[in-house]
């Protein structure tokens, strides 16, 4: 009888101990595992060297600049990984390498999204070409689509020894080297390529013989 008597008490308890656990809420996701967006503004500290410290914009490229590091991408990365991109960059300025934190000051503000602008990528062209200059291109346009908006090659261009120009995050300029001819006779996937932004497409002169 004792039993009967005092389990719908022991029941109700665990009830309401269930409800409490399930109103606690959520810890948030720690700083080290966000992802950088444009627009946040982060907080640089360097403890070896108080002139490095500083709050930097995430510019709408997805990259901060900073003294003795030069450009950083930071734009959909974690903050450790910033952090630790800094770092390595900065290393060669010390003895030993320094300690850095990078840290979440203020995220980019919200917009309006019925106000909010398309977003584009900037390729920028040069050489024989149709139209040089800066390209406003849509994310996840392609080779063969950039090379339609400039409007084709001029007629001395060197199409077989057109040059794609990419920026790493190390900050190191790569040249891809591209054959229109070959992509035209289906020898090369390169027309499939897709740009970034701060792509930079030359179209050299051909030369007498060429």
């Amino acid at each position: 009888m004792t039993f009967l008597t005092h389990a719908p008490r022991r029941l109700f308890r665990a009830l309401l101990t269930l409800v409490a656990l399930l109103m606690i809420p959520t810890a948030a996701p720690a700083q080290g595992e966000y992802r950088v967006s444009r627009g946040d503004v982060l907080r640089i500290e360097v403890l070896e060297d108080e002139t490095l410290n500083r709050s930097v914009l995430v510019a709408p490229s997805g990259q901060v600049t900073l003294p003795l590091a030069g450009q950083v991408s930071a734009a959909g990365r974690s903050l450790s990984a910033v952090q630790a991109e800094v770092r390595d960059l900065l290393a060669p300025n010390f003895s030993n390498p320094p300690t850095v934190f990078v840290s979440l000051e203020s995220v980019r503000p919200r917009e309006d999204p019925i106000e909010r602008e398309p977003v584009t990528i900037g390729v920028f062209v040069l050489g024989e070409v149709a139209s040089p200059g800066r390209l406003a291109l849509e994310p996840g346009t392609t080779l063969l689509q950039a090379i339609s908006a400039f409007g084709g090659f001029a007629d001395f261009a060197a199409t077989k020894r057109i040059q794609l120009r990419r920026r790493g995050p190390d900050g190191t300029e790569r040249i891809y080297p591209i054959n229109y001819q070959a992509i035209q006779e289906g020898r090369s996937p390169n027309g499939t390529v897709t740009l970034i932004d701060g792509d930079v497409i030359l179209v050299p002169t051909r030369r007498l013989f060429e």
